[in-house]
């Protein structure tokens, strides 16, 4: 039987650890410091290794899975590790170029290499999925022209004057601001070079709705192919981004202009000074709720009538048992594990599966996260 290695016992890991153990499934923990995998796994009692490359690659074997949650430099090469060792992998964090060279060695020996699983990406590809399924099912009708959207966040429960809250280091947060987007706006590839100079209003069709402020992040262009578009669509709008409260732009105006005349490699040892000093100021309490929203959109026109419009919105928040954002990045890695030990996910490098009855499957679970899951009918 298969076993289980999880690296990694960060704040977005353990309900994902111990929906595996009251699964029944076999489990080794490794981490850096066992004391504090200990601390952090207080009532569970999986074994706990330390951490080294080495150790890991003289205790994985064939058919075993390896979960890293380590910060996405680590991931190739526990990949690696994985083939040689003719194991599986899985990881929460986006698939990088040179994750993306391993599929065909993964595809050669049978092996499955899942990425992008967790919150986002991972929930959001679900919710694209069903709902490009739905529309294609729904309206046969070819020649549309679609509007997609994607944004999601992790913001407090109970809103700070910063309008924000971290749950990790800031200095990850802090360098995305320096990163550029790519995405679709009126029917023509939007380039934006910072963050900022994106922020537009959104209000999400929540039971109340609410206004939240939007930008894009990344290259939104691939997911295109990715969510299986119908080649024949006009694309009108294309864009997975970013959500933060309202008024977070103005609390973080200053931030914007000191980042924007930083210079790399130079600057980064202000981005760090900068990410201490939110550390202090701006973590979480104990046991203070964080939240998530998630709206992923989609809608249909054919000559400017409005033939389908839909949205997937997801509202979680923070209990006493853990926070929003470790529930919904960690038990959907878990449920990925399962679905490798059950044979149902295709062997080489891919996103959050795709296959219906696995988005049905992946959604069902989604819903017991959150405290809110809801598909809007926009033309009802």
């Amino acid at each position: 039987m298969s076993h289980i290695h999880w690296v990694g016992t960060g704040l977005s890991a353990i309900p994902g650890i111990k929906r595996l153990i009251e699964n029944g499934h076999k489990i080794t923990v490794w981490n850096r410091t066992i004391e504090k995998a200990q601390s952090s796994l207080k009532g569970l009692s999986p074994e706990i290794q330390k951490f080294s490359i080495e150790a890991l690659n003289s205790n994985l074997n064939k058919n075993d899975i390896l979960i890293s949650m380590l910060p996405g430099d680590w991931h190739v090469p526990l990949a690696k590790i994985c083939l040689q060792n003719q194991a599986h992998f899985v990881s929460s964090s986006y698939i990088s170029p040179e994750m993306l060279a391993l599929n065909s060695d993964f595809k050669a020996a049978n092996l499955a290499c899942v990425n992008e699983v967790g919150l986002d990406p991972g929930i959001d590809h679900s919710m694209a999925h069903f709902l490009v399924n739905d529309l294609k099912n729904s309206l046969p009708k070819k020649d549309v022209s679609v509007d997609f959207i994607s944004y999601c966040g992790g913001v407090p429960k109970i809103p700070n004057p910063f309008r924000y809250k971290f749950s990790w280091s800031p200095a990850g947060v802090l360098k995305a601001l320096k990163s550029p987007s790519k995405s679709i706006k009126n029917g023509e590839i939007w380039d934006v070079e910072r963050p900022w100079d994106a922020i537009t209003r959104y209000t999400a069709p929540l039971p109340e709705p609410e206004e939240f402020e939007v930008y894009p992040n990344r290259d939104s262009l691939p997911f295109i192919k990715q969510y299986h578009f119908n080649p024949d669509w006009h694309i009108n709008q294309f864009v997975r981004g970013t959500l933060r409260l309202d008024g977070w732009s103005k609390a973080w105006s200053s931030v914007f202009n000191e980042i924007e005349n930083l210079t790399f490699p130079e600057g980064d040892a202000r981005l760090q000074e900068m990410s201490n000093e939110f550390w202090v100021k701006n973590a979480y309490e104990e046991n203070e709720p964080d939240r998530v929203i998630l709206c992923v959109s989609l809608s249909a026109k054919s000559n400017s009538e409005t033939l389908y419009h839909k949205s997937y919105v997801l509202d979680a928040w923070g209990t006493q048992e853990s926070s929003a954002m470790a529930r919904l990045v960690s038990i959907p890695v878990a449920t990925a594990v399962e679905a490798i030990k059950n044979g149902e996910i295709k062997s080489g490098v891919t996103s959050a599966p795709d296959s219906p009855h696995l988005v049905d499957r992946w959604m069902t679970m989604v819903e017991s996260l959150s405290q809110h899951l809801e598909i809007v009918d926009h033309l009802k």
